[in-house]
Order: C-alpha cells, then structure tokens, then sequence
C-alpha cells in the first residue's frame, strides 16, 4: 500500500479514529494488527519474512537478557574470586555472541539471498563465463525488509551490548518491527527512542492531529507536484544518453537531486505525520542536507538514521576491533605516527561505505556509489593540512562568498556522484557525465527539445514554482517551527492548508487510478 493512493488516505481515515476511540491498553495491539493488514497488502506471503524477524529477534534478545541477569547476578556473590569473575564474565560474553551470530545470520542472510543472489550469479557468469550459466532465482524482494532488518538488527545489537533489557512481550516487539509508517523507506528507529510512545496510552490532541495532517499533506505536495514530475523527464533523459548528452545530461542529473530530494523527503513527512496523527514520534531524516559544505557534512544531514546506524553498528565496532588496534599499532611503527593512527579508520571508512552501496542496490553502480563517496571522504581527510594553509593564507573560511562556494560545490559533487543511480551501468553513467563537458552545445538545448522530454513549458513553471517555494519554507524552518506559527494564526493556517491542498489536487501528477510512481527509497 503506497502512500499516495486512495487505498493509503482510506487506511488512515478509519485507523485514527478507532485508534482513539479503542480503549487505552489495547491501542498498541490495534497497531500491530493495522500494521500487519497494511503490509499484507504488498503480499500476505510477505507476512512470513517479517514475523521471522521478530521472533528469532525476540527469541535472541529475550536470551541474551537472561544471560545479563545471571552475569549481574554472580558478579554479586562476594564468595568468588576475581578470576573466577572473569572467567564467568567470559563464558557468558561468548554464549551471548553466540545468539547474536545467530539471529545476525539469520535476518542479514535472508537480506542477502533475497537481494543479492542474483547478482552475485550474474557476477559470477560474467566473470568466469561457464559452460552452462547459472540461473538466478528470481526472487521478488519482500517489501521494506531492509529497513526493518535493520531496524530490528540493531535493537539485538542493543542488547546484546546491555544499552537496555530486552522487551518482554514478543508481539510489542512485533509492532516495533513493523510500525507501517515506517516500512515503505524508513526512518529507521531506535527501541528505546521508539518504545516511548509507541506503546503509550496517548491521549487525543487536536494540535498531534493538526501537524500530523499538515505533514501529511506537505509530503504529498513534494512526492506528486514535484517528484514525480520531475522524474518524467529525467526518465527521458537517462533512458537515451546517447540523444540526450551535454546540457541535457547536467539538467537531468541536476534535476534528480532536487526529485531525489523531494520523494524522499516527501515519503518521510508522510511517515512522520501519519505517526503523529497518533501521537507516536518517530525520528527526523533531513536536516537542510542542500545547505552542506562538505560529503561529510552532506551526510549528516542526509537520511540521518541510516548513517547513524552505520556508525553505531559497524564503523566503530570495526574501528576498535582487536585485529584493527593491531594493525594501528603496526602501521603507527612502519609508516608513522599520524598516517598509521588513520589507516584503520579509513578501512573502516571504506567497508562502512562499500556495505552503503550493497544496501542501496545489488547494481555495480550501486557499489561504486559508495566506494566514491567513501575515497572522496578520505580525500577531503587527507587534504585538511592544506586546507588550513589555504585559509591561514586567504583569510576566506568565514566569508559569505567562500561559504556559498563550498554549498554549490557540495551540491555539484553530490549531483555528479548520484548520478549513479539515473544510468543503466557505470560505462554509461561516466559517459553521458563526460558528454557535458564534450558536448556543451547552448545551441541544441531549445524549447522544443526541453518540451520533447514529457513536460510541457506550464509543467516546468509549475515545478519551479513548488522547488522554490521549497526553499522559501526551508529557510524560514530554519528560523523557527512553520506549523507553531500557523497554529497561532488560524486565517493564515486554513488558507495555507487549503493552498497546498489545491496545489496537489491541480498539479499532482498521477498515475491510471490514481496510483502514483512507487518512491524511489522503495525500491533499496
């Protein structure tokens, strides 16, 4: 069930309020079973892989938590000695690896096999060229198993770690699972960030209900006024590179960041407002990611939840692995101090974006995706030393034209980096990026060519329109909250809204019974 269909509106429509009107102890069940009814919806053999996560995720944590309790227990015992302690304290560290292995092979080799079987056979052809080629399987990806993978991968990593003990009830761990705002592309929640108020007993709020709506509605204005129109004519593009080259490929990479943006974005503001409306708060996503200086900072900004993640479940575990301070200390000895101290942070560096790019897709230009942003990371690393002599020099850091340099410069790159994602395979994507800078023709990028991608002049001016009235909301968001402003001024709130509604119902672009393109996250 995608969130821009009548289906999606029809599903919210009568959840709200039987949520409120459900007594309160119950309303977390009524949210499971909305959940799993939604997700049924993209196939109810679907429903098999997702109660496998949450039961042998359960099952794991549920172990793993009893052996805390016995350790905690023990260590109190004042009869033992300090190596008996430690002795015990290592035995039951093994045993709780043992079931976090398990249910880690277990939900990261279902993804595997799933979404990756194929390729790897398709690899595997090309490479070796056997006699007789293997067939792939086939497999259709279960919808958002990804993101809820994830998700739930790193509560069994919680804890294991003890940040928290595990829950009791299998079928709240169930609806933390599958919690349907969340399962077409994320955000990706923390348990114990999640659990405080999806579990709650919430009260009705007319003001949770308001903003949520709001949300809601602003989401849909991104995905069809902009997204998916925008999309028509980089489809155009990227599906001819060898037609549209020069001025044509710079305008569809260009406009991909800004239909990326806005899909995204707009799935996530659907997410978090439909959660809203129910008085549950799930994690932001973006946070002016346009408006960064560097890769680094791009992604700090950009889908935050899964870079955190990444972060907090592989670059620092990796980094402080035994083998890892090992060869710190071999690479400090051979090659000096201040190189050898960063060589393992960029290994690491390096797998956490390699594993980025597998995640987004099993496509080569998936993982070169990632293993360029990764080598640009380390670059910019390496080239602080020369920064800092640039700027002692120039005195240009804190500068106003310098910093906006750095914000197109940062968009640039990026553009030129996702275009990965646009292009068949990486020998065309490079190609058509050549062909700007081969190919620059002013003259062959007409009206009539502009009009022959799918878009009419009006449809130009009216995504134009919606970006910069985009920019406009996002810098006055910077400055303090839209919708606290709107709620003190009701004129201004009901006209705002009925605007936007009207925006959407005039401008959106849908598809054969309203059943608008699939978000693009969707398909990661």
């Amino acid at each position: 069930m995608l969130f821009t269909t009548y289906g999606f509106l029809a599903f919210m429509a009568a959840l709200i309020p039987a949520y409120y009107l459900c007594p309160k102890g119950h309303r977390w069940k009524l949210l499971l079973a909305a959940s799993a009814v939604f997700y049924a919806f993209s196939g109810a053999a679907n429903l098999i892989f997702i109660a496998a996560t949450a039961v042998s995720s359960y099952a794991a944590a549920r172990a793993m938590d009893s052996l805390h309790a016995a350790q905690s227990d023990f260590l109190k015992n004042g009869n033992c000695s300090r190596e008996e302690k430690k002795l015990y304290r290592a035995a039951n560290k093994s045993k709780r690896l043992r079931w976090l292995a398990a249910c880690l092979t277990l939900n990261f080799g279902a993804l595997a096999v799933l979404k990756y079987a194929d390729f790897a056979f398709s690899g595997f052809n090309s490479l070796f060229r056997p006699s007789t080629e293997f067939a792939g399987f086939g497999f259709l990806l279960p919808f958002g198993i990804s993101f809820y993978t994830f998700q739930t991968m790193g509560y069994v990593i919680d804890v294991y770690r003890g940040k928290y003990a595990a829950e009791r009830s299998p079928f709240k761990l169930a609806l933390f699972t599958s919690f349907f705002p969340q399962l077409i592309q994320g955000p990706i929640s923390r348990f114990d960030d999640l659990k405080k108020t999806l579990y709650n007993q919430n009260a009705f709020d007319a003001k949770n209900l308001s903003y949520g709506l709001q949300r809601v509605l602003f989401g849909l204005f991104k995905k069809l006024v902009i997204a998916d129109r925008l999309l028509i004519a980089i489809r155009t593009v990227t599906a001819d590179p060898e037609t549209y080259g020069g001025l044509y490929a710079l305008m569809g990479v260009t406009l991909y960041a800004a239909a990326l943006y806005a899909d995204f974005t707009g799935g996530i503001d659907i997410a978090i407002g439909a959660a809203e409306t129910l008085g549950i708060r799930i994690s932001e996503n973006f946070n002016s990611p346009f408006y960064s200086k560097s890769i680094t900072e791009y992604w700090r900004r950009w889908h935050i939840t899964l870079g955190a993640w990444f972060r907090d479940y592989m670059f620092y575990p990796i980094s402080v692995c035994g083998p890892m301070l090992k060869l710190t200390r071999k690479a400090r000895a051979s090659i000096g101090d201040g190189f050898g101290r960063r060589v393992t942070v960029y290994i690491a560096t390096m797998a956490v974006w390699f594993t980025t790019g597998l995640w987004h897709g099993a496509r080569l230009n998936f993982i070169l995706w990632g293993v360029i942003n990764g080598a640009v990371i380390i670059a910019s690393q390496e080239c602080e030393p020369l920064y800092a002599r640039f700027h002692g020099r120039f005195k240009l850091k804190d500068t106003p034209v310098y910093g906006a340099f750095e914000v197109v410069r940062t968009f640039c790159l990026m553009s030129f980096i996702r275009s990965l994602d646009i292009y068949a395979d990486a020998g065309t994507t490079f190609r058509a990026l050549g062909s700007i800078f081969t190919r620059f023709i002013p003259e062959g990028f007409t009206i009539s060519g502009l009009t022959a991608l799918g878009l009419s002049a009006a449809d130009y001016a009216v995504a134009a329109a919606a970006i910069a009235l985009l920019i406009v909301l996002g810098r006055a968001r910077a400055r303090g909250g839209i919708r606290d402003i709107l709620a003190r001024h009701a004129a201004l709130r009901y006209a705002a809204v009925l605007a936007m509604a009207l925006c959407v119902i005039i401008f959106g672009i849908y598809g054969a019974g309203y059943d608008a393109k699939q978000f693009i996250y969707g398909q990661f």
